[in-house]
């Protein structure tokens, strides 16, 4: 199964012989190893994180939160406090989320309030009376998944991170840039360069071929096939992906070898499984020289309609505990292995759910969510952006209806590009990657140092 995600997903290259994989990573000390290493890992929640019921006000705004849905509301007394205030709130956490408040109150951890896809500033007023361009199909899954991550239409499937790694200078570049770890690659995907695929799981044998000795007879027959040349156009581009495939299957199989089990305490699911070998791959990666890299985790079912809380496997309280233990250890990882200025992780979700509870004991698509930032370059115990008035029918409520479907006050687009300035993005190629900033005065956000 990784063999075939990792041949759908590689876009076309050069073939280089595996020994041209293996001198992109291998034991002798890199030129400035690491000196300027920076990697992002964006998290991403599928089916849309009840973010209302993530990060609450512990102030007056809690009695709003609390009327507008009293089977769903968190209790203020289990909430996990969060140091200061920020925007006039101080506020909690989920109590799931209880270990990233150490994170927070230490400045590690900074929360964004109420996020999402715009094409421009918008009001709920303006939304309802159809005056201001918005995102197509707003409650749609799969449209709203390649929004977030920068999709510009049937023309342009590139999403925003594959973009701007393209436009970085070339020293900042190299041979794997852009990283899924799920079928999914909008996010890292370029419009002129091809996406890596790294399994949570050993990929070290194809067959019989065990991709740690290139000098078997099975590794050097399988080399042999990465190097077929063809004149049919299809069999050329199916050569030309399979011998990528494998390049970089051997690339990642050289990295595990060199890599330390992470110092983290994770546990036995797909999302630990998933950073655990992240963990362990960046220190690699920073010592061979790497410069610039992203990584797409996409993990969860939060599309919560009904059963939202409890203690069932895919409630949001369930889901929001396994994201805590995996997300601390991962920070706690990157410190013990002297990245704790090179990595930043987000989470990012398909959209917010609404104010208003479902009949089910859950919610229902919505807009604006709230994200958290991670890692030493984050200016954390901090809530960026405005929290929306959690109010059914007020002033910050697109639905016509009354259903608590908050208008962003602060757009992805500007959470992405502040990311990606930090990875060496020109702000001068801003609305390169991000078209609709054009239409924002302030194209970034106060999340980072700088």
């Amino acid at each position: 199964m990784d063999r075939r995600h990792f041949l759908r997903f590689a876009g076309a290259a050069p073939v280089i012989s595996m020994l041209g994989a293996s001198s992109l990573i291998d034991t002798r000390p890199a030129h400035a190893a690491g000196d300027d290493y920076r990697a992002l890992v964006v998290v991403f929640l599928n089916g849309g994180n009840d973010g209302l019921n993530s990060l609450l006000p512990m102030d007056g705004a809690y009695d709003d939160y609390y009327k507008a849905r009293p089977e769903l509301a968190i209790g203020k007394s289990v909430l996990a406090p969060l140091s200061g205030s920020s925007g006039g709130h101080s506020y909690g956490l989920h109590p799931a989320l209880a270990p990233l408040a150490p994170l927070y109150n230490s400045g590690r951890l900074a929360w964004i309030a109420n996020v999402g896809p715009l094409v421009a500033p918008a009001t709920a007023r303006q939304v309802i009376e159809r005056s201001v361009a918005v995102p197509s199909f707003l409650l749609s899954h799969s449209d709203q998944v390649m929004w977030q991550q920068g999709w510009l239409g049937d023309s342009d499937a590139s999403g925003w991170a594959g973009r701007a790694l393209e436009l970085l200078p070339t020293s900042l570049r190299n041979g794997v840039n852009a990283v899924t770890m799920n079928t999914d690659r909008t996010l890292v995907l370029g419009r002129n360069s091809p996406v890596s695929f790294l399994s949570p799981w050993d990929s070290r044998y194809w067959g019989q071929a065990d991709l740690a000795q290139p000098q078997s007879p099975a590794a050097q027959s399988l080399n042999r096939m990465a190097r077929w040349q063809f004149a049919n156009q299809y069999e050329a581009e199916y050569a030309r992906t399979f011998g990528r495939a494998v390049q970089e299957s051997t690339l990642f199989t050289q990295a595990t070898l060199a890599a330390k089990a992470p110092a983290g305490n994770f546990g036995d699911d797909d999302l630990s499984r998933a950073l655990r070998k992240l963990a362990s791959l960046l220190p690699v990666f920073k010592q061979r020289g790497f410069k610039r890299q992203v990584f797409l985790v996409q993990w969860g079912q939060f599309d919560t309609h009904a059963a939202q809380r409890g203690t069932g496997p895919t409630s949001q309280d369930a889901q929001l505990a396994t994201l805590a233990r995996a997300m601390q250890a991962f920070d706690a990882s990157n410190q013990a292995a002297g990245l704790d200025q090179n990595v930043v992780s987000l989470t990012m979700s398909d959209f917010g759910r609404t104010l208003r509870q479902a009949s089910g004991g859950g919610s229902d698509h919505a807009w604006g969510n709230h994200w958290f930032a991670m890692g030493g370059p984050v200016r954390g115990a901090q809530v960026v952006g405005t929290l929306p008035t959690l109010t059914l029918g007020g002033p910050d409520d697109s639905d016509p209806n009354g259903g608590g479907r908050f208008v962003p006050t602060t757009s992805t687009d500007q959470v992405g590009a502040t990311l990606m300035q930090w990875l060496g993005l020109p702000a001068t190629d801003f609305e390169k990657v991000f078209p609709n900033l054009v239409n924002f005065n302030q194209k970034t956000i106060n999340l980072l140092h700088a």
